[in-house]
């Protein structure tokens, strides 16, 4: 028999009305036999192919969310986000390590204090029940200052970085050896729950020449030394590494057999609707930005790593908010509506192991800030900056539920692709096709990806009971606006059969040996599935939808023309189906009472209602449910016949039962009031005494600028050099006093401090000017002349910049400087000294391990500690930010708020600025000693900083300190407040014993005026 032409096997046979065939039909398909299946050669705990992973002999669909313990520098509040991502029936999360964040000078490494301590995440990890890919660098790019490389490597002293320099490996081997070491510890191997390790990031430098596969020999060297020494340090996992593109094909055995630098399984990166929330930026690999439009990735692993699963170690989860982005970050074609089409349309394309980056993003804190994105870092993640949780979060739970259980979708072949299932040609299907159980999975999506029309279509599907056109009986399927479909058939439901649905499967659990499976579509729309084996089915409880049943000689089919809320069928076989709508299926949650990260489907619970569901055990005849809630709420559970009773975080829930068998009852919110402090009550003080030219910076908190080298690759327009990291300087605020004799006009200074930064200068205590910053330009050069002040002609003048740095740059710009390029006088007086300020001992010694450097800047406030709990501002004047001051200078804001949130309550609260006068100021938020805010008007558009529980005090004093920075002679007024973003009543509570992550102030301090 022929295909009729451009019609699958399958489709061809469904239009000709022929019997299910499975020899005929996939005769050509592959096999799992026909495929190596590899592992390590260390052990065979993880393995893989073409398929899939492998764990412990299982085959596991990846579905995975990256997170940063480093930014959110709160141990306890690991557990909730976990937690949250498990909720999400997620099998995994991922997370980057940051060197800078454990070797903040060059001679420590930190892995104890506080949120140094990343074992913490590994163990939780493992109590919640989640695997974990671990990504440790060197480097990481992630947005973050150097791209995670500590500052001290940015001097030029250890070469270009990124390749097989021995100055370079002698400054990363303490810090991967030490990182790999204490992994090794949590591998999957050892009892933990780390199933692979990540080699460097993003690193596409295998090829010289990819065409001619022309190797570029330091960076397989390079490569090669990295994986050495992990497998030393005790990684016996699986090494992988996640290419930056589709182009450079780098690192996969398929590829290059026995390449120097090949990792056992290559992944790939991919942002197909744009990394950034300014779209303008939105050019590159992938062509011109087109919302919506999907990227052909097939072919790429068909061609680069076919032996190995389709791996994205990185995939859009949303998109980052640079500096000049909109206020509260992207716009709508990052949400929901995008998680349902391009998740959906991996799974098309045959991807079997996904991490979305990010799950949750979190804060660049401090100096975790970079040129490219400055204190927020919400990504637009599924989970929120503050931890909320919304629609773009339920979208990707409903997804991810459905592939965790979904046994059959990780060994399949795409059989067909193309406009032929569909009886409406505006819809494109994806065949995949298990080729041992033929269950089948049609993936449909708008034929042309970007439209967000209405369509409606039947479809042709091949089924074990025959070539069928579905839905047989009424109505149809619709894709309405940016939506994809995953159409199931033959999908196992334990020892039963759903035969076909044109409904979505959520999730399916066995309750006392027998399935119940959920099934759901957008509001108003049909439903229809066929239940094989069944005789007879009837709707137990319609939640406004009406359905009809229709036996056939294989079993029975049911159909709902428009569902709304949610019905319970059961059927004589003992199959229970529960039919919901959109907004029910959001709401609908499935914990285990295993730590198993595969969630087997007979420890499954299913649970309706609740805003979040953590966590299910049970105590005999009592369910025992944790989780959140935002209101009243009805709950509804599905479980063992032998439940009943519930208690919901610990107290008993009046339930009945229903005639199908779930328990009914309501939980809620018993009346939770916070007490949110008013900012009303500040003392201030000016910190920029240095500009005047009778202060004495003799002091250890100035070095004397006097080298005339560097081995910055970027030499000095003047000397000497005044590169902050090459005097250990290297975080957030610089100050610089130069010396000269006698008269002159003016100055010119060429000063880099990366995008968005900015800088003032005065002369003998006298304001001259100011760049007040542009959200592109990382470097400026400005002629300030010296009008209308005194010149001493016969006596020494000091000038003063004050200059914000907003991080380093990444990948090979991590080595451009900061600080004054050049610095050249007007009028005949030469520079005869200069001495420079910043953090505290710079790189020296810390003065506070547990925040690290982060926090930690220049200006006297940061260096004297005011910023910190416990120091003594009671000879302050009182005044406030929002009655501000007049001329351009830096006053330090301080402030002492109580706060008290009841146990058994997460509650998220930001900070809200406004500059309602001049936008040339600059603003950094201090919480208990914490750097959580950049406010800078000027140049970026974000007015609202969440600060996470542990670093405010939920349960008594909190010290708020702000730097204001007038930039002109306006001066500066801020109004700020503090606001509640959400309260809930949670079985994670956010008051928790933090005070070890708020060191106070000490007399230390004071020595470094």
């Amino acid at each position: 028999m022929k295909l009729l032409r451009g019609l699958t096997w399958a489709s061809t046979l469904a239009l000709l009305d022929l019997p299910f065939a499975p020899l005929g039909v996939h005769a050509q398909a592959s096999t799992p036999s026909q495929y190596p299946l590899h592992d390590n050669g260390l052990n065979k705990v993880v393995q893989w192919d073409h398929y899939s992973f492998k764990v412990n002999g299982k085959r596991l669909f990846v579905f995975s969310g990256e997170l940063h313990y480093w930014r959110i520098p709160v141990p306890e509040v690991w557990e909730d986000l976990l937690e949250k991502i498990k909720a999400a029936g997620f099998t995994a999360f991922a997370f980057y390590g940051n060197w800078a964040w454990h070797s903040a000078t060059n001679s420590t490494l930190d892995f104890e204090t506080g949120a140094h301590n990343f074992e913490r995440l590994l163990e939780t990890a493992k109590r919640v029940g989640l695997y974990v890919i671990v990504r440790p660098g060197p480097y990481v790019n992630a947005e973050t200052n150097a791209g995670g490389f500590p500052l001290w490597l940015t001097t030029g002293a250890y070469g270009t970085l990124r390749n097989d320099d021995a100055r370079y490996t002698a400054a990363w081997t303490p810090y991967f050896s030490k990182f790999s070491e204490l992994t090794s510890k949590h591998l999957i191997t050892n009892g933990g729950n780390a199933i692979v390790y990540q080699i460097e990031n993003e690193y596409g430098q295998q090829w010289r020449n990819v065409n001619q596969r022309i190797p570029n020999a330091a960076a397989g060297r390079y490569m090669q030394a990295l994986e050495d020494t992990a497998r030393e340090n005790g990684i016996d996992v699986p090494l992988i590494h996640n290419d930056p593109n589709l182009n450079t094909k780098s690192w996969s055995e398929d590829f290059a057999p026995n390449a120097t630098g090949n990792v056992d399984v290559a992944g790939v990166d991919s942002y197909p609707s744009c990394w950034s929330c300014n779209l303008d930026e939105c050019t590159g690999t992938n062509g011109q930005y087109v919302a919506y439009q999907v990227i052909n990735y097939y072919d790429h692993f068909e061609g680069v790593s076919p032996t190995q699963p389709s791996f994205f170690p990185e995939f859009q989860g949303g998109s980052y908010n640079p500096w000049g982005g909109p206020e509260g970050g992207c716009p709508s074609d990052i949400g929901a509506d995008f998680a349902n089409l391009f998740y959906r349309n991996l799974i098309s394309q045959r991807v079997t192991a996904i991490s979305l980056y990010m799950m949750y993003g979190g804060t660049n804190w401090g100096a975790l800030a970079c040129p490219v994105v400055a204190t927020s870092y919400d990504y637009s993640s599924p989970i929120s900056e503050n931890r909320h949780i919304d629609s773009k979060y339920y979208e990707t739970k409903n997804l991810a539920l459905f592939t965790r259980v979904a046994e059959d979708l990780v060994v399949t072949n795409r059989i067909g692709n193309s406009v032929s299932y569909s009886t409406n040609p505006a819809v494109k299907t994806s065949e995949l096709r298990n080729p041992e159980t033929n269950a089948a999975f049609y993936v449909t999506i708008h034929a042309t990806s970007s439209s967000g029309t209405r369509e409606s279509f039947k479809l042709h599907v091949s089924t074990s009971i025959g070539n069928l056109t579905i839905p047989q009986h009424a109505g149809s399927i619709v894709l309405n606006g940016h939506q994809s479909k995953i159409l199931v058939t033959d999908f196992s439901i334990g020892n039963k059969t759903l035969t076909y649905s044109t409904a979505e499967v959520l999730t399916y659990a066995l309750i006392d040996g027998h399935p119940t499976v959920v099934l759901w579509v957008p509001r108003g729309e049909s439903a229809e599935f066929h239940v094989k084996g069944a005789r007879k089915g009837s709707v137990q409880a319609a939640g406004g939808s009406n359905a009809t049943f229709h036996v056939d000689r294989h079993g029975v089919s049911s159909n709902f023309q428009a569902v709304n809320g949610k019905s319970v069928v059961h059927f004589d076989n003992s199959v229970r189906v529960i039919v919901a709508d959109r907004p029910t299926a959001y709401r609908f949650w499935a914990p285990n009472l295993s730590e198993d990260p595969f969630g087997p489907v007979d420890e499954s619970v299913l649970v309706q209602g609740p805003y979040l569901v953590r966590h299910v055990s049970s105590d005999g005849s009592t369910l025992k449910l944790s989780g959140d809630t935002s209101s009243m709420t009805a709950i509804e559970v599905f479980a063992s016949s032998s439940i009943d009773s519930i208690q919901w975080n610990g107290k008993d829930v009046s339930v009945s039962k229903t005639a199908y068998g779930s328990l009914k009852g309501n939980i809620g919110l018993s009346n939770i009031t916070v007490q949110i402090p008013s900012l009303d009550s500040w003392k201030v003080h000016d910190t920029l005494p240095e500009r005047l030219s009778s202060y004495d910076d003799s002091g250890p908190a100035w070095v004397e600028a006097n080298h005339t080298t560097t081995p910055n690759p970027t030499k000095p327009l003047t000397l000497p050099v005044l590169y902050v990291d090459d005097y250990e300087f290297h975080n957030s605020f610089h100050l610089f006093r130069g010396y000269f004799d006698g008269s002159a006009t003016g100055v010119n200074l060429t000063v880099q401090g990366g995008m968005a930064f900015g800088f003032s200068a005065w002369l003998n205590g006298a304001f001259i000017g100011s760049y007040i910053g542009n959200s592109t330009v990382g470097k400026s050069n400005l002629m300030i002349p010296f009008n209308n002040v005194t010149i001493k002609a016969n006596g020494t003048n000091v000038l003063l910049v004050a200059q914000d740095n907003t991080g380093h740059d990444l990948r090979g710009g991590a080595t451009d400087p900061r600080g004054i390029l050049g610095a050249s006088l007007q009028g005949g007086a030469s520079f005869t000294k200069w001495k420079i300020a910043g953090e505290v001992n710079g790189e020296r010694q810390l003065i506070d391990p547990l925040r690290g450097p982060l926090s930690e800047g220049g200006l006297t406030a940061e260096r004297l500690g005011w910023h910190l709990p416990g120091f003594d501002d009671s000879a302050w004047n009182a005044s406030s930010p929002s009655v501000g001051f007049s001329g351009a200078g830096i006053h330090f804001y301080r402030t002492v708020i109580p706060l008290d949130v009841p146990e058994g309550v997460d509650a998220a609260f930001s900070f809200v600025f406004n500059a309602p006068a001049s936008k040339a100021v600059r603003v950094q938020l201090f919480v208990n000693g914490y750097q959580y805010a950049r406010f800078n008007p000027s140049v970026g558009n974000e007015v609202r900083f969440p600060v996470p529980p542990g670093v405010l005090n939920y349960a008594g004093e909190n010290t708020i300190g702000m730097s204001v920075w007038a930039q002109t002679e306006e001066g500066a007024k801020v109004e700020v407040t503090l606001e509640e973003d959400y309260v809930l009543k949670s079985s994670w509570s956010a008051r928790f014993d933090s005070e070890y992550l708020r060191p106070g102030w000490t007399e230390e301090r004071l020595k470094y005026a």
